[in-house]
């Protein structure tokens, strides 16, 4: 698992402060299941990922979906315990604590960048 940054492609502005990326197939299952919250600057990205659920989860979440090339597809904002949601275009996908999309002001169509920490 690697730790990062994501940030807005175009300003250069943080979007997500601290990003924990994984493309183990164990960590990708088993995603925020067993936590009882996320804050808001952290997040979960799954690569390759383009559907999750929210089955045993304690708090909702916002889910964003990217594609190939870290372009926003598609955003579930606040998704509820016992639910799922799915893009079949989506190449990963991020989850966030619920509100962080719309605190970070995040849309459909922004290109991110990812940044290993150093």
């Amino acid at each position: 698992m690697h730790a990062g940054v994501l940030f807005d492609a175009d300003t250069g502005a943080v979007v997500i402060g601290h990003v924990r990326r994984t493309t183990a197939v164990w960590e990708r299952m088993r995603g925020l299941l067993g936590r009882t919250a996320i804050t808001p600057d952290n997040g979960l990205w799954l690569l390759p990922c383009n559907s999750v659920h929210t089955a045993f989860m304690r708090f909702p979440i916002d889910v964003v979906f990217l594609d190939r090339s870290l372009v926003v597809l598609h955003i579930v904002p606040a998704l509820a315990a016992w639910r799922s949601a799915r893009q079949p275009r989506a190449r990963s996908t991020l989850e966030l604590a619920a509100g962080a999309t719309a605190a970070c002001e995040l849309t459909v169509g922004q290109r991110l960048r990812w940044q290993v920490h150093a």
